[in-house]
């Protein structure tokens, strides 16, 4: 069994907790193999919307298989976002130092960089607490209009769903995309959704399926949309054949291996200009030769 232990601060928001919480409990209902619970420094923990919860003051024994869920809280104060004591901070160090997971839903970050955890590393938190966070904490690398961010065992989300999004992650990356898709099915989610991508994204379009294979290869293509990618390679990466990868593809997506990419490359390439680049620099940066091509399939309407 593993254990995902969710440490509340005083001032929590329900759905930083509600989100991952339900998404490990339906997991647990699949087979998953999870054991949930909820730490605090007070037995009862306020809550912004005003509904008291009860936790425990002691933690369990805890390995490197475990996890450790900071959810969000409303500072009494900014910018000090002082969540939690220090003995409290050094169980999040210790953890993580020993090999163990620590994530972050929303002012949650403050904890995770109070301990030290976020120095160096790439991070997130709601885009409110951004400047905040990256004032308070200048060796942390914020990024920002993200979900959520992984690195090296430390994963930060951006807050309130987004906290949905990052369980889904961990669930995926533990159990594979499609035992993910189907506790976000159960949980009528509409799809699991890449950390880097913006909500009306088409990774969150075309996630909403339970094919293992094409998850597989969306994963890749989604890493590497920038890149040639052989249908040949991908279908490798299936663990099935060229033709099979096409037809279960297009059933999944409805797209072809090849359009999806396209599809990635130019949603990416209108954010770049939305940004400030011009045609030709945003066609090359993801991936084509010059700016025909871009132009081209803009026209068309994204699948």
């Amino acid at each position: 069994m593993t254990n995902v232990v969710f440490l509340l601060a005083a001032r929590l928001h329900l759905l930083d907790l509600a989100g991952p919480a339900q998404a490990f409990s339906t997991a647990a209902d699949l087979g998953g193999g999870y054991t949930l619970h909820y730490v605090g420094e007070q037995e009862e923990v306020t809550t912004t919307q005003g509904v008291p919860l009860r936790a425990r003051t002691d933690w369990p024994d805890l390995d490197r298989n475990d996890l450790i869920v900071v959810p969000g809280w409303r500072p009494a104060s900014r910018p000090t976002y002082a969540g939690f004591t220090a003995a409290t901070l050094e169980r999040l160090a210790t953890h993580h130092d020993r090999g163990g997971t620590v994530a972050s839903v929303c002012a949650g970050a403050f904890a995770l960089a109070g301990a030290g955890l976020l120095d160096g590393r790439r991070c997130t938190t709601h885009h409110d607490l951004s400047d905040d966070l990256a004032r308070q904490y200048p060796r942390a690398g914020v990024v920002r209009d993200v979900l959520y961010v992984v690195d090296d065992r430390v994963v930060t989300s951006a807050g309130i769903a987004s906290g949905i999004d990052l369980a889904l992650h961990l669930l995926a990356v533990r159990h594979g995309p499609g035992f993910a898709a189907r506790v976000a099915r159960e949980m009528v989610v509409y799809a699991r959704r890449n950390g880097d991508e913006q909500q009306a994204s088409a990774m969150l379009r075309h996630r909403g399926h339970i094919s293992d294979v094409v998850h597989r290869v969306q994963d890749v293509i989604d890493a590497r949309f920038g890149e040639r990618l052989a249908l040949a390679d991908l279908a490798t990466i299936g663990g099935v054949s060229e033709r099979t990868l096409t037809r279960v593809f297009l059933r999944a997506v409805g797209l072809t291996p090849l359009r999806y990419q396209q599809v990635l490359r130019v949603e990416r390439a209108e954010h770049l200009i939305g940004h400030g680049a011009t045609v030709e620099s945003a066609a090359r940066a993801v991936g084509f030769s010059d700016a025909r091509m871009l132009r081209r399939l803009r026209g068309r309407t994204a699948g």
